[in-house]
C-alpha cells in the first residue's frame, strides 16, 4: 500500500499514444514517516506522515495499514513512490459555495415562468403553515452550502515527474487548486 500527502495544482491535458487525457496534477513534496501505531499499543495499525509547509503550517495525517513491517521511522515518501498505472483514491475537502437558494442547494424545480406567475421562478414554494403552526426543523430551505469531504476512487496514475515531485492522475480530484489532498493506492 502506497500513500502520501500532496497539494492539488490543477487540471491539464496530456497527449499520449492513446490520445488526449484530462489529468489533475498533484505535487507530493517529500513526506516523512514520523510515527507508527501498533495493534498491541494503540488498538489499531497506522502510519503518520508529516508533510512540509504547503503554504501554511506542517500537515500531518494518519493512514491505516495492515502491518508496519518494512516501514522505517524517518523514511521519505514522495512522487517516485508511485508507479504509472497505479489505481489510487484521492480525498480532500470539497469546494464551499456560500449562501445559496433552494434551486442550487436542494435541486428544486422552481415555479412556472408563465400563466400569471411573477417572481416565483426560483422560490421554494409553500413551507407549511397548518398543523404545527411553525416551520419544522430540517425543512429544506435556502442556506449555506458548506464544504464537506469527498473521495474520488479508481483514479489512474498516468504520468510521474519525479524530479519535480508531481504525479498526473487521470480525471478530477475534489477541492480547489492549492488544497491539501491525500493519495492512497487501492490495488
Amino acid at each position: 500500500m502506497k500513500f502520501a500527502i500532496g497539494k492539488k495544482l490543477g487540471m491539464t491535458t496530456i497527449y499520449t499514444e492513446d490520445g488526449a487525457q484530462n489529468v489533475t496534477l498533484v505535487e507530493i513534496e517529500p513526506n516523512t514517516i514520523d510515527i507508527t501505531r501498533s495493534e498491541e499499543k494503540n488498538g489499531y495499525t497506522a502510519v503518520r506522515l508529516s508533510a512540509p509547509g504547503m503554504g501554511r503550517k506542517e500537515v500531518r495525517k494518519e493512514f491505516r495499514v495492515k502491518d508496519t513491517e518494512g516501514i522505517e521511522l524517518g523514511s521519505k515518501v514522495d512522487a517516485s513512490t508511485f508507479t504509472e498505472g497505479d489505481i489510487v483514491s484521492v480525498s480532500a475537502p470539497t469546494k464551499a459555495k456560500g449562501f445559496q437558494g433552494v434551486v442550487k442547494r436542494h435541486n428544486f424545480k422552481g415555479g412556472p415562468a408563465s400563466h400569471g406567475h411573477r417572481h416565483v421562478l426560483r422560490s421554494p414554494g409553500s413551507i407549511g403553515s397548518a398543523f404545527p403552526q411553525h416551520v419544522r426543523k430540517g425543512k429544506r430551505m435556502a442556506g449555506r452550502v458548506a464544504a464537506g469531504r469527498a473521495t474520488n476512487k479508481g483514479l489512474k496514475v498516468v504520468h510521474i515527474d519525479a524530479p519535480h515531485n508531481i504525479i498526473a492522475v487521470k480525471g478530477s480530484v475534489p477541492g480547489v487548486a492549492g488544497r491539501v489532498v491525500e493519495v492512497v493506492t487501492t490495488n
